[in-house]
């Protein structure tokens, strides 16, 4: 979640518990540090990344056509 772009923190915090710093400390710890430096580029002052950023209305984690549904016929 903490690396999908529209995930906000807050959705985050409130599925495992954990806080903003602590997703970081946690992505520190288990990326490797260019990874982790081009993440942390990528989500700072992101409007999706941070609830609060967020214009008005949109509720929503993820893209509408992110998750299309899967059609009957395998």
């Amino acid at each position: 979640m903490a690396w999908e772009d529209r995930t906000p923190f807050e959705a985050i915090e409130t599925l495992y518990g954990l806080s903003e710093k602590e997703v970081i400390k946690l992505m520190r710890q288990n990326l490797k540090h260019k990874t982790f430096k081009n993440w942390r580029a990528r989500v700072s002052g992101r409007k999706t990344k941070h609830k609060i950023l967020r214009p008005a209305g949109v509720e929503r984690g993820y893209c509408p056509s992110q998750y299309k549904p899967k059609s009957a016929n395998k």
